[in-house]
């Protein structure tokens, strides 16, 4: 009798199973016909903001010229953002940090537990590197799916592995937002007028941020275990057909002609990665580590002098830098667009003598309240999100009108940028662009995974729009500060 009703309980759990394997097919299937790749959006973008700019009254000239002046714009955030990919690669695809994620995938006891540890660590890891967050995730899930004495439902902890950029990444240090609007340099001109520079004491480091992101953390990992199947429900790497082979420990090898000598002898790295750290150590002790950190230069030479130590010899270094520059070509390609994009939303003038931003703005500043501007902004960027997957680069967009109707409805400025990062985050989990590193790495499609995510979309959202709204209420609005 008793194990006539185990096997009831297992059928209906397969049938919970297959329902959300089925909901996963279908969103998947939709999104692969449908949507096509990010590039397509972001030159589609180009070409309605130039036909809305000449509709204003703008002409095709004074269009053409904003989109070519503000074509390259964007160079030292777009390579900022590459080195960004690049120094995360690096550092995780590195010998000590491999063994680092073995330690990590020998501490879960149990498959369920195992999903929830996946999620927590990429969310943690992401607060610090976003980049870093979704190799070593990656790396994470592969270890845990060689463990022989668990069983772990390889799907939902590859979904679990993505949750750092899934759900809190924007809320961290390497928040594209937050970077570009305490980094002046940075910045287009029309932006840096509108906003002023922010630091992070007024984004990242606000204790209604630090509330936000600690409990969406929690709510993420929750729902990672409750989702995660169990025994014979879950379905492992080897019940996928996936052989999760180990990846080597990249030795220095030997040199096979004298020229190559240097390529395999520490000497290099150490010499660079020492000035390096003299250099950082100056820079946190004169500005404070809270300033340094927030300049994106300090930020990514903080991580290749990590990655230049953690290689030890300049062949292993060079092949990691290799392999994760393939992983920047959207950024590459996209960024020089959007740079063309705001340059035509604030430069080209129509013919009230107002710009495309003038009119947005004023549109959120009539339609919106003080109070009610944090939701209405965080659907809005939500939505723009799912066609321009770029934290970055879609900030550079939205910026210009999001922050001059801040201005008009005296929102707190910072707040304003972290009602963009918590928001900018949901499209994420539905949209499968960012997920291409992740599944290269473990052999997936979106498909097998975009089910789970799913399910933390569907709650993040109201969550996410609740707590801007609240804690928005209990800030208040600061001028612009100017260098």
């Amino acid at each position: 009798m008793m194990r006539v009703v185990d096997q009831r309980r297992a059928t209906t759990h397969a049938e919970h199973a297959s329902w959300l394997e089925r909901i996963a097919q279908r969103t998947c299937a939709w999104s692969e016909r449908w949507i096509p790749d990010a590039y397509v959006f972001a030159a589609a973008a180009v070409v309605l903001v130039a036909l809305a700019a000449m509709l204003l009254g703008a002409s095709p000239v004074a269009t053409a010229s904003a989109f070519g002046d503000g074509f390259w714009s964007l160079i030292p955030f777009t390579m900022q953002m590459s080195f960004i990919v690049i120094g995360g690669y690096v550092v995780a695809s590195s010998p000590p940090a491999q063994r680092g994620i073995e330690r990590l995938a020998a501490l879960p006891q149990t498959g369920r537990g195992a999903v929830c540890w996946t999620a927590t660590v990429s969310m943690l890891i992401s607060l610090v590197h976003w980049g870093l967050s979704l190799i070593l995730g990656s790396l994470l899930v592969r270890a845990l799916a060689r463990r022989r004495d668990l069983r772990v439902d390889y799907r939902a902890a590859a979904a679990a592995a993505y949750m750092g950029l899934g759900s809190v990444w924007a809320m961290g240090l390497s928040s594209s937002a937050a970077q570009l609007q305490a980094n002046p340099g940075s910045m287009p001109p029309a932006l840096l007028e509108i906003s002023g520079v922010i630091p992070f004491s007024e984004t990242i480091f606000l204790w209604q941020s630090i509330v936000t992101t600690l409990v969406l953390m929690c709510v993420t990992a929750a729902l990672a275990w409750l989702t995660a199947p169990q025994g014979a429900n879950a379905r492992t790497a080897q019940d996928l057909g996936i052989a999760p082979a180990p990846a080597p420990l990249r030795t220095a090898g030997t040199p096979s002609r004298p020229g190559e000598w240097l390529e395999y002898s520490p000497v290099l790295n150490v010499a660079l990665a020492t000035l390096g750290a003299v250099w950082l150590v100056r820079e946190f002790a004169t500005r404070g580590a809270l300033s340094a950190i927030s300049n994106l230069n300090t930020y990514n030479f903080l991580f290749l002098m990590l990655g230049l130590l953690l290689c030890w010899r300049p062949r292993p270094f060079l092949d990691a830098v290799a392999r994760g520059v393939p992983s920047v070509t959207g950024v590459l390609i996209q960024f020089p667009l959007y740079g063309g994009i705001a340059a035509m939303l604030t430069a080209a003038v129509g013919r009230d003598g107002h710009s495309i931003a003038h009119h947005l703005s004023v549109f959120f500043a009539e339609t919106a309240s003080r109070e009610s501007f944090p939701v209405l902004i965080g659907i809005y960027s939500a939505v723009l999100g799912f066609f321009v997957p770029s934290g970055g680069g879609k900030w550079i967009i939205e910026a210009p009108y999001v922050m001059q109707a801040a201005n008009d409805l005296q929102v707190h400025l910072g707040w304003a940028v972290q009602v963009y990062n918590a928001a900018e985050a949901l499209p994420n989990l539905v949209n499968p662009f960012w997920m291409l590193p992740l599944l290269g790495i473990l052999s997936l499609r979106a498909r097998d995974v975009i089910g789970f995510t799913v399910i933390q979309f569907a709650v993040h959202v109201p969550l996410v729009l609740l707590l801007l709204w609240l804690l928005g209420l209990t800030l208040e609005y600061q001028p612009p500060q100017l260098p």
